[in-house]
């Protein structure tokens, strides 16, 4: 049986083991929801694309006897997914015609890009790449990149404005578990239908059919209906391209920065995955040097890590119920913290399988349940009524720290080996540790899962200033820049460059005065 086979019996074996807890637990209940189910299905639109373009397009490309730089190159098709936040506010202001008033704003855009992304992943398909005669495919390989990026600001957006607060962890969850329906169907599924020792159609229609996972998101959005998209501007009239500016792009960020403790949640959301973060980029390498086979590897974390990653997903939303935000959000990140421990109990045990086991087991499921809490926190953040833009930007933010982090981490191994390489992961997370005990204090972490969405609209069209609006531009420069140094292999002054832009536009964009 193949490992593939073995991880779809192990997801379905999982589902099938969280309905029926769920009809006799009550902090599980949620899951057999409409919203949560729907949420679900729009999970299985969000997975399928980013599959396609980086696991199983670099399958083919390999099969098809490129070389390893113009495989490598491909990965860059992933860059649209890092500065998505770019355009998110067009999502959330722009109106579409006629889709508009019928379907409403998510549901719209939903259904406009679905259509395009059918199209680019099937041309994708039919590209036929081949050494020197690339250009086709690189083209629409960018296009159903951006395309797919795009329906993930929709989806995200959306699935947190179809959801009741007593719901908010289990749809969470629930979307995760479709996205990871989404990542084995373009995966093992695509390849399967493509390959000759599979069916052996052929890429075209295997791509071709993959395209057509965006129809649970489609049949999910009909049967919900358009959410609760809050459109701050519908009946005002006569506004001019700087007001509308203002409204979509400057005031997601006025509104986010003015609230109470905004500086200590950005603090939080920069720091908090970066031990968890080192950890990740190391773990592969370390499994080498040990002396592990790929075999005990593969088992170890696609068999056993993967079952375990989906159980904690599943126990995040009655886990974050149970005990509430801020208690929920300061155990699992003692949890993954944990999980690192036990690394550093393999590093010094040596070849030891069951404790490979054990770590990767535990690391797992330590992450589904930090995952589930910490997107349902992310989720929360974003106001209703910019929550295209706000979710893509805090995503991007809690980006920043892996990313910084990402390089240092194979230096740091190198200079004090690998058991004091865990135990520095373990404190490279008290400073995010730190910053959630200051907001928790102060009141900044509610019990609750969704903030108010209430907006003081007064301040938020008082005059914005030549500087604040200087400094909400140089953030996201710095953002940008950060976040493509590695993708690029950008130079060292790049990132520098970048993290100097960030630091002055946050101090630029700093005011005292805060929303209550």
């Amino acid at each position: 049986m193949s490992v593939d086979l073995q991880r779809f019996l192990i997801f379905v074996g999982i589902l099938l083991g969280v309905a029926l807890v769920a009809l006799t637990s009550e902090k599980f209940r949620p899951y057999l929801r409409k919203n949560p189910g729907v949420a679900f299905l729009l999970g299985i639109s969000s997975g399928f694309p980013l599959t396609l373009l980086v696991a199983t397009l670099t399958f083919w490309l390999a099969k098809v006897g490129l070389d390893t730089t113009t495989i490598g190159l491909a990965v860059m098709v992933g860059i649209p997914y890092t500065i998505k936040f770019l355009w998110a506010p067009l999502l959330d202001k722009l109106h579409l015609p006629i889709l508009h008033e019928k379907l409403g704003q998510r549901r719209s855009w939903l259904f406009l890009i679905q259509a395009l992304l059918v199209i680019a992943v099937w041309n994708l398909g039919h590209s036929d790449p081949q050494p020197g005669n690339l250009g086709g495919f690189f083209f629409w390989a960018l296009v159903t990149a951006f395309l797919s990026a795009t329906q993930d600001i929709v989806i995200d957006a959306y699935r947190i404005e179809i959801l009741e607060e007593d719901e908010f962890a289990h749809g969470t969850a629930a979307n995760q578990f479709g996205y990871r329906t989404g990542n084995l169907i373009a995966g093992a599924g695509t390849i399967y239908i493509a390959s000759s020792e599979g069916l052996g159609l052929g890429w075209g229609l295997g791509y071709g059919l993959t395209a057509l996972c965006v129809i649970p998101a489609i049949i999910g959005a009909l049967w919900v209906g358009p959410g609760k998209f809050v459109d701050r501007f519908a009946n005002a009239t006569g506004m001019t391209a700087g007001q509308w500016l203002t409204e979509s792009v400057v005031n997601p960020f006025r509104e986010f920065l003015t609230r109470h403790g905004a500086f200590l949640i950005l603090g939080f959301v920069l720091t908090v995955k970066v031990g968890d973060a080192m950890g990740q980029a190391m773990l592969s390498p370390m499994i080498v040097q040990l002396g592990f086979s790929d075999l005990d590897y593969i088992s170890a974390n696609k068999i056993w890590g993967f079952a375990a990653l989906i159980v904690g997903s599943a126990l995040g939303a009655p886990f974050l119920l149970w005990l509430g935000m801020g208690r929920a959000l300061l155990i699992s990140g003692l949890l993954m913290m944990f999980s690192n421990a036990m690394f550093m109990i393999l590093a010094a045990t040596g070849n030891n399988y069951w404790m490979m086991v054990a770590a990767i087991v535990t690391e797992n499921v330590t992450s589904g349940i930090g995952l589930t809490v910490f997107a349902t926190y992310l989720s929360g953040l974003s106001s209703i009524a910019y929550t295209a833009t706000q979710f893509a930007l805090l995503s991007s933010f809690a980006g920043v720290g892996r990313t910084f982090m990402a390089g240092p981490a194979g230096w740091v191994a190198e200079q004090i080996g690998w058991v004091g390489f865990w135990g520095f992961t373990i404190v490279a997370a008290i400073p995010g540790m730190l910053f959630l005990w200051a907001l928790w204090s102060k009141g900044y972490v509610g019990e609750g899962i969704r903030q108010s969405t209430a907006l003081d609209d007064s301040k938020l069209k008082e005059p914005v200033g030549a500087l604040r609006i200087l400094g909400f531009l140089l953030i996201l420069a710095g953002l940008v820049g950060v976040l493509l140094s590695q993708q690029l292999a950008a130079e060292p002054v790049w990132l520098y460059a970048s993290l100097a832009s960030f630091a002055v536009g946050m101090a630029l964009a700093w005011k005292r005065r805060a929303i209550a």
